[in-house]
C-alpha cells in the first residue's frame, strides 16, 4: 500500500514555495483580516436584550438563567405556561471556516389566554392588560377600559325602572317650627313633646259608638244639634276651639248617659256655657242661652245640667279635640287662605255628622289630604307624613267621607256649615266642586 508523504500545513500569511509571502485572497464575504479564530466559532453569541455584555458564552449556566426569566416573566402575568428556549451551538464540523453565526434567544411568543370571569369581579382583581404581553383582550370588552355590563343586570336594571322602584332622591322635609324660633308664644322647644302627649292621650277621652245605646236620639236627631250649635256659635263669635270642645263634650256625655229627645238641645247649650267659660275670655252668660233657645229652659235648669255633665266627665275638660290636630296639620301644610278655609270647612263637616269611629287626629289629617284634593295640589308629601303620622293610605276611607259630605251639603236641610264657608271672606270654599278622585 503506497504511502502519502505529509506535508506540512503551512501557517496562514506565510510562503508556500520558496519561502516567499503569499498575498491574501479576497472572500466574497469580507476581507481576511475581518476573519476569526476557529477557536472561537460557536462559543460567542450576540445576545439580545441583555446590555452591556454583548458577546457572552452561552454556556450551560447561561442557558439556564434565560430558561428561568422566561417562566419568571410567564407567572407574573397569572399564566403559568412553560417557555421554550431553543438555542443552537451553531457549530459545522470541518470545512473552510466561516464568520461566526450570531445566535439570539427567542422571545416567548404571546399566548392567547381566555380569561372567564364573573361580572362582579373587581378591576383590581384583574390583571393589567398594558403590562403584560401574554394577556389577551376579551371580545366583548371596549378598548376604552370601561367595563362591560352583563346582559342580566341590564334587564334588571330596566325591569326596575319600569316597575318605579328606582332610586327617586329623596323629598326635602320642612321644618315649619323654624320661623318661630324667636317667638316664646310658640314653645318651640316643647312643641313636638306636646303632640306627642296629645297623640297619646287622645283615645283616653274619646267617646265610643254610642247611637245604638240611646233609645231617642239617632245620627240625624245629633247632626241637627251640631248644626244648631254651629249657627249659635257663629252668633256669638265665639273661638274655634270653643265649638270643637263642645261638640266633644256632648259625645263624651251621651256616651254614658242616656238622653231624652226633649232634654238633648239642653245638653248641648250646657256643653256650649262650659266651653265658654273654659276657653274664652268674655263667655256669654246663661241667659243669653236661655233666650237663644226661646225660653225652652230656665236658667235653674241650663245651671242644673251643667253641673250633671261635668260630675259624668269628672271636670276633666283638657282633651285634645280635632282643633288641636288642625292647628299644627294646617302648618305643616304650608296653607294659602283658601286652603286653611277649605280644611276648616271640612273638618266641621265631619264633626256635624256622625264620625265616632275616627280618633280626632285622623279627622284632622283627612280634612288637610281631602282640603288639598279639592285644590288639586299634591295630596300629601313627606312633611305632613311625618308631622301627622299617617301615610295617605290610612287617610284615604276618612278622606272620602268628608268629600261625600261636600257633595251633598249644598242640597241638605243642614245649611251651617255651607253658610258660614260661602262667604267670600272665607273664600266661598263650600262653593267650590268637591274632589272627584275621592268621590
Amino acid at each position: 500500500m503506497a504511502s502519502r508523504p505529509i506535508v506540512p500545513q503551512q501557517p496562514r500569511g506565510e510562503a508556500g514555495v520558496g519561502g516567499a509571502k503569499q498575498q491574501p485572497k479576497k472572500n466574497v464575504a469580507g476581507e481576511a483580516r475581518n476573519r476569526r479564530a476557529l477557536g472561537d466559532i460557536g462559543n460567542l453569541a450576540t445576545v439580545r436584550g441583555i446590555e452591556g455584555k454583548p458577546n457572552r458564552p452561552i454556556t450551560r449556566s447561561f442557558c439556564a438563567q434565560l430558561l428561568a426569566n422566561a417562566q419568571a416573566a410567564a407567572a407574573a402575568g397569572n399564566n403559568k405556561k412553560q417557555v421554550c428556549v431553543n438555542v443552537d451551538a451553531g457549530k459545522k464540523a470541518g470545512g473552510a471556516p466561516k464568520p461566526p453565526q450570531k445566535k439570539a434567544t427567542v422571545k416567548p411568543k404571546p399566548v392567547e389566554v381566555i380569561d372567564v370571569s364573573p361580572d362582579t369581579q373587581e378591576d383590581d382583581a384583574k390583571p393589567k392588560q398594558e403590562n403584560n404581553p401574554i394577556i389577551k383582550k376579551k371580545d366583548g370588552e371596549a378598548r376604552s377600559g370601561k367595563k362591560a355590563h352583563a346582559f342580566s343586570s341590564v334587564l334588571t336594571a330596566r325591569s326596575k325602572a319600569a316597575c318605579g322602584l328606582t332610586n327617586k332622591p329623596k323629598e326635602k322635609i320642612i321644618d315649619i317650627d323654624a320661623e318661630d324660633v324667636g317667638n316664646d308664644l310658640a314653645a318651640v322647644e316643647y312643641i313636638e313633646d306636646i303632640y306627642k302627649f296629645y297623640k297619646l292621650v287622645e283615645n283616653e277621652n274619646r267617646p265610643h259608638d254610642y247611637i245604638d245605646s240611646q233609645p231617642e236620639i239617632n245620627e240625624s236627631m245629633r247632626a241637627i244639634l251640631v248644626d244648631w250649635l254651629i249657627d249659635v256659635h257663629r252668633k256669638f263669635e265665639l273661638s274655634p276651639e270653643t265649638l270643637y270642645l263642645t261638640i266633644n263634650i256632648v259625645d263624651r256625655f251621651l256616651a254614658i248617659k242616656i238622653v231624652s229627645r226633649r232634654e238633648l238641645q239642653l245638653v248641648g247649650i250646657s256643653a256650649m256655657l262650659m266651653a265658654s267659660k273654659y276657653e274664652e275670655i268674655w263667655p256669654p252668660e246663661v241667659n243669653d242661652f236661655v233666650h237663644l233657645s226661646d225660653r225652652a229652659y230656665t236658667h235653674e235648669q241650663v245651671l242644673t245640667m251643667e253641673k250633671t255633665i261635668l260630675g259624668k266627665l269628672e271636670w276633666t275638660l283638657t282633651v285634645p279635640t280635632p282643633y288641636v290636630f288642625l292647628a299644627r296639620f294646617i302648618k305643616a301644610s304650608i296653607p294659602d287662605k283658601e286652603l286653611e278655609s277649605m280644611v276648616y270647612f271640612l273638618a266641621e263637616l265631619g264633626i256635624m255628622h256622625y264620625t265616632i269611629m275616627y280618633c280626632p287626629s285622623m279627622i284632622a289629617a283627612s280634612a288637610v289630604y281631602a282640603a288639598r284634593c279639592t285644590l288639586k295640589k299634591t295630596p300629601w308629601n313627606e312633611t305632613l307624613k311625618l308631622y301627622t303620622g299617617f301615610s295617605e293610605p290610612q287617610l284615604m276611607d276618612c278622606a272620602k267621607q268628608l268629600v261625600s259630605f261636600h257633595a251633598m251639603a249644598g242640597k241638605s236641610k243642614l245649611q251651617a256649615v255651607y253658610r258660614k264657608y260661602s262667604n267670600p271672606e272665607r273664600g266661598a270654599v263650600s262653593l267650590l266642586p268637591p274632589a272627584a278622585l275621592l268621590l
